[in-house]
């Protein structure tokens, strides 16, 4: 209990350095909270279109029942498939009427005999898209052979390079937000020197003197952290019907409460860590 009034007392007696070590922690961590949910929207979004079917191959008027079978078999031997879907041509008539109700000259002129039956298959992994699609064109009961590699790769280099990104930037404010904290304190700690002296000589320990200057650090990044966090998902929460409008079909909201609480959690995790290891660093030279 002490060890919190000797904390407030030190805050209320410098409240401009203080306002200064929270904002640069609000800083730290709206960055970190808006980077998560940049990377959980960019990863669903991927995982969305990895889940979908990546290769359409469209058969021959000719390709019998038992010629699609015997091919869905020869793919599925591979191990690379992770799931097929046939399309009959009536399916595939009613998709084409599906999409095209508002424009009744387009299905008068469309018969399930003139659209071809398809096979939508998803594979394991981006990487296996080449050898499917090849191994669909060299079948002589297909006609065509449509994927959607091209998309997807660019989004997982999108996806990491947000990632790459983030890191370097969090990297970046961390060590500012150290190097502020460790000068807001270390000057606080500078003004009680004498002070120190005086404890020190009467045999107060080294963390008797430390807990207030430590818990004060752990103050600015816990009231940062969560300043941060609110005012990101706050932001999130606002413009979320916009981007719901905007990525139509990939089901990324409403974003999970525990996703949010979690995170929540870990920053304030990582805001104690940081109030103590910048708070350690500047009384350490004092107490030595």
């Amino acid at each position: 209990m002490k060890v919190v009034k000797t904390t407030v007392k030190h805050i209320r007696r410098s409240p401009y350095q203080s306002t200064a070590a929270v904002v640069i922690m609000m800083l730290t961590f709206l960055s970190i909270t808006v980077f998560a949910f940049i990377v959980f929207g960019s990863s669903s979004v991927l995982n969305f279109f990895e889940s979908k079917p990546q290769v359409t191959a469209f058969f021959k008027n000719t390709a019998t029942q038992q010629n699609i079978d015997s091919l869905k078999k020869q793919l599925d031997q591979t191990g690379m498939i992770a799931s097929t879907k046939y399309i009959s041509k009536e399916q595939a008539l009613q998709i084409y009427k599906a999409q095209n109700k508002n424009d009744p000259l387009l299905l008068d002129l469309v018969t399930a005999d003139i659209l071809p039956a398809s096979l939508e298959i998803s594979t394991v992994k981006i990487e296996d898209l080449g050898p499917v699609s090849q191994i669909l064109q060299k079948s002589p009961y297909v006609s065509e052979v449509v994927y959607q590699k091209d998309i997807i790769a660019t989004l997982a280099r999108w996806t990491n390079a947000v990632r790459i990104i983030g890191v370097i930037l969090i990297i970046v404010l961390t060590m500012v937000s150290i190097f502020i904290m460790v000068a807001v304190i270390g000057f606080k700690v500078s003004q009680k020197r004498d002070e120190i002296e005086i404890m020190k000589l009467l045999s107060a320990t080294n963390w008797y003197i430390r807990w207030p200057f430590v818990f004060e650090g752990i103050i600015y990044g816990a009231i940062g952290a969560i300043i941060g966090w609110v005012i990101a998902t706050a932001g999130l929460l606002y413009f979320s019907p916009y981007l719901e409008s905007f990525l139509r079909g990939i089901p990324l909201f409403p974003v999970s409460p525990l996703f949010l609480a979690g995170l929540l959690v870990g920053e304030l995790v990582l805001a104690v860590l940081l109030g103590v290891l910048a708070s350690s660093l500047a009384v350490l030279r004092y107490l030595k």
